[in-house]
């Protein structure tokens, strides 16, 4: 009886299996296709049209019940590398775009859903636009910040993509050529892709130590900027995120193209103030094949100004916070006032403007601790215009007061040196260019209270310079 049970029960096991195999065929085993379904109904308005709901610094709500607020637009990021985090940026059209935005969402690996070209639509009824910190972002209402992450969960009632048949539509993008890293920097290319030829890592970047892309300590590693710049003219940063995969490789030695996605920061979205930093995808976007060369054929544009503001109303937009960082001695009257429509990128400027009777101080900022590094690397000053004498700065260390003198200036970016006392000597001319000047602080610690800088000029001599953006790093 028991063995007669074991063959009864192995007979149905065969029987079951043979009937399993004989019914499905090779190709059922293979994955099924993916159906894309077009989500959301034709566009109701262009991207560009879209972004201009939220004027200058405002902050434009879609209303949630309002008519269908919709619009195309083509994946330009990734995130698969690390180099873009929670944010995804997007562009009109595959080539030649008009106009870019970023999307705050907070869920990651989004290349996944959205490659590089994906066609999107994107319906906006319920979520914000605006600038936050000088990029015109889309996300959601959040009362801690300007602009919110999406939640993960809500992000596909919101963004889906756009079909090709069955399948997702993805385009091959184009970058936008442009000649070089000074035209890159332009709020019409902010979240849009772009390529710069011959393009190279400075070399504070490669000696005399050769670095990677982000610097580690024993904490790990952390967002780091790298200086670059361009054979036809300008510098710029190339910003490496903190969760990017490639940050242990080297800087590449060699020259060449360079494919990124434009970005800037400004804070409290300050235009004058508005620091550009450039992303790459992953490492095929850089091609540096050539070999290095000497430096930047526009000399207007050579020096890599640095990142935080040297002090309280160091960018001249709001004249009150720049007179507040002022010792007791305030500004040498008579010289000098407030200019609108004369800074960078069109936005307030420090106005020179007189003919001084003696060698004077200009005005003496206090130092704040707060914006202070520990180990500053160097102060950065933007100047355009013209002067029959030059300028002189005084810095004070923790080592005493130390002297810079600008010298003949205006045919190119300068970085000084110190010097053993204030000089005058050397007409300005910038020929109606904006040339940075560096002062360089290797080795010094400055102080974190009191007088911490100032600027002299000379007796009896016209000036008439804008200058602007004190920043240090």
């Amino acid at each position: 009886m028991k063995i007669n049970s074991i063959l009864k029960t192995l007979v149905f096991s065969v029987a079951a299996t043979t009937a399993m195999t004989s019914c499905v065929k090779n190709d059922d085993w293979e994955t099924p296709p993916i159906v894309c379904n077009n989500k959301f109904d034709a566009p109701t308005i262009s991207m560009a049209d879209f972004a201009a709901l939220a004027s200058g610094n405002n902050i434009y709500k879609v209303p949630v019940d309002g008519p269908p607020v919709i619009f195309d637009a083509y994946i330009v990021s990734s995130d698969e590398f690390g180099n873009f985090y929670k944010t995804i940026s997007i562009q009109d059209k595959p080539e030649n775009p008009t106009i870019g935005l970023s999307i705050e969402v907070d869920k990651a690996s989004n290349y996944a859903d959205f490659p590089v070209g994906a066609h999107v639509r994107i319906k906006a009824n319920g979520l914000v636009v605006g600038m936050d910190r000088g990029t015109k972002k889309i996300g959601s209402v959040d009362p801690q910040y300007a602009i919110g992450r999406i939640p993960a969960v809500l992000f596909s009632r919101y963004m889906a993509g756009v079909c090709n048949g069955n399948g997702l539509d993805v385009a091959k993008l184009i970058p936008t050529k442009l000649n070089s890293l000074k035209e890159a920097k332009n709020t019409k290319y902010i979240n849009t892709l772009v390529t710069v030829p011959d393009v190279q890592f400075s070399n504070d970047e490669l000696e005399p130590v050769h670095k990677t892309f982000l610097d580690y300590d024993a904490g790990g590693a952390k967002v780091t900027n790298r200086a670059i710049e361009s054979k036809a003219g300008g510098s710029t940063l190339l910003r490496n995120s903190d969760f990017t995969t490639f940050g242990s490789q080297l800087l590449p030695t060699k020259s060449g193209d360079l494919t990124f996605v434009v970005s800037a920061y400004a804070a409290n979205n300050m235009v004058g103030d508005t620091s550009y930093q450039m992303y790459i995808r992953n490492l095929t976007d850089i091609n540096f094949t050539k070999d290095r060369f000497s430096g930047s054929t526009n000399p207007g544009e050579g020096g890599v100004e640095a990142t935080n503001l040297f002090f309280q109303g160091a960018d001249f937009e709001n004249w009150n916070t720049f007179l507040s960082s002022l010792n007791s001695f305030g500004l040498t009257s008579g010289l000098a006032v407030q200019s609108s429509g004369t800074g960078r990128d069109g936005s307030k400027s420090f106005n020179l403007n007189g003919t001084p009777s003696a060698n004077a101080f200009l005005f003496t900022v206090k130092a704040e601790a707060s914006t202070i590094p520990a180990a500053p690397k160097k102060i950065t000053f933007w100047v355009k215009g013209t002067a029959a004498k030059s300028l002189s700065m005084n810095v004070e260390t923790t080592n005493g007061r130390i002297f810079y003198n600008l010298g003949a200036f205006g045919d190119k970016d300068i970085s000084l040196t110190p010097q053993e006392n204030n000089q005058y000597a050397g007409a300005i001319d910038t020929k109606n260019e904006w040339r940075l000047v560096t002062i360089d602080l290797t080795g010094k610690t400055l102080k974190t209270s009191g007088d911490i800088f100032a600027i002299k000029v000379g007796s009896a001599s016209k000036y008439d310079l804008h200058i602007d953006n004190f920043k240090i790093d």
